[in-house]
């Protein structure tokens, strides 16, 4: 294998794929990105046996076809340190050699076919989402995951299609954030089963290798995996397993509820200023609704207290809920501060729902006021 590559370009394929490649293996062989070089152009893979990638590299120039694997610390430092602005690298798999216009290295080499093979994407049915799209729910919605949880289907975003609308909906147990938006299916791709679970590793992964200025993405479930593909990279990974909660019924059907339009920048320093006197111990703010102003209230024998008031257009009845502000923190932060959207809320021991007009609901359960 012989190639000569712009340092920078190969240096962002590096990095996009090396962030798959586990620090620590039984098999050293996944501590590696494999290049393979064919047909006029050279391709980055890495894999935990997990999640794997696929990358195609810009800038690189083949000489002659074959592949390569690349140990991330070593080549990956070898990139970012030199000031070359191109390397001329080629393997004959005893080592590797990387020369640049004032550097060389020589590296020792390993078997590229024993590299566990990444997954390709070569189905002609898919479904086919607008990037913008994919990133926002993957960015609304992944913080709701909870990787902690001995329930291991809560470690991942679910997904579901119907009617040309999919949906994404991330939970932890005590809140539930859910996005929808249309996604079209191009030709008879495999249904998105119930148990379509993809990992928040693995869309933390897919929302790095998606650019905005990317016009569609296309994906396909089969069997166990997701396979996602962009104009550059494939990411494939496993599904998670185990049941996942019946989420629609977090989503109670009110008639009765108060309904308050909220401003996502004021009422996000509103928040943050109550839970100032919060505390491990003590996490709850009291939010009372009602003649034209909300007021926040938070105390903490060992910290102290805060009352924030902030005017809000709702004269209804008094509503009073109590609410963790670090739950309320994480819905706010991913809308602009300009973004309106409707709290629903029907007493202290009701769930608080949170919709906007494009898709997004976020639900929240209630802590006991007598904390």
């Amino acid at each position: 294998m012989k190639i000569t590559c712009d340092r920078e370009k190969l240096l962002h394929a590096f990095q996009a794929v090396a962030a798959v490649a586990p620090s620590r293996s039984p098999k050293p062989i996944l501590q590696n990105v494999k290049i393979d070089v064919a047909d006029g152009k050279a391709t980055l893979m890495a894999t935990d046996l997990e999640i794997g990638i696929r990358h195609d590299a810009e800038g690189v120039a083949a000489e002659e076809p074959g592949a390569a694997v690349l140990p991330v610390a070593r080549f990956g430092s070898i990139l970012r340190e030199s000031s070359d602005e191109s390397f001329r690298i080629e393997s004959d798999g005893q080592k590797t050699l990387v020369r640049g216009e004032r550097s060389q290295f020589s590296l020792p080499a390993e078997n590229p076919t024993d590299f566990p093979s990444v997954a390709e994407f070569t189905e002609e049915a898919y479904y086919e989402a607008p990037v913008r799209l994919l990133k926002e729910m993957i960015r609304r919605t992944i913080f709701a995951t909870d990787n902690e949880s001995s329930r291991y289907a809560l470690g991942g975003v679910k997904l579901e299609w119907e009617d040309g609308k999919l949906t994404a909906i991330g939970t932890d147990g005590r809140r539930l954030a859910k996005m929808e938006g249309p996604v079209a299916a191009v030709g008879s791709p495999p249904e998105i089963g119930d148990a379509t679970i993809v990992p928040s590793r693995s869309l933390q992964l897919i929302d790095r290798v998606l650019l905005e200025d990317d016009n569609e993405v296309r994906f396909v479930v089969r069997q166990n995996e997701i396979l996602v593909r962009t104009p550059r990279a494939v990411v494939s990974s496993r599904l998670l397993e185990g049941r996942f909660p019946r989420w629609r019924d977090v989503f109670p059907q009110r008639t009765e509820s108060a309904r308050i339009e909220m401003t996502v920048g004021p009422f996000f320093s509103a928040v943050r200023q109550a839970a100032i006197v919060t505390s491990d111990e003590s996490r709850g703010v009291d939010f009372t609704f009602g003649e034209g102003v909300l007021v926040l209230a938070g105390q903490t024998a060992e910290v102290g207290e805060s009352r924030i008031e902030l005017p809000i257009g709702y004269d209804g009845a008094e509503t009073v809920i109590t609410l963790d502000p670090r739950f309320l923190v994480d819905f706010l932060k991913v809308l602009g501060p300009e973004k309106t959207f409707t709290l629903d809320l029907d007493g202290p021991e009701s769930p608080a729902v949170s919709k906007t007009d494009d898709g997004y609901g976020y639900v929240i359960m209630p802590l006991a006021r007598d904390r």
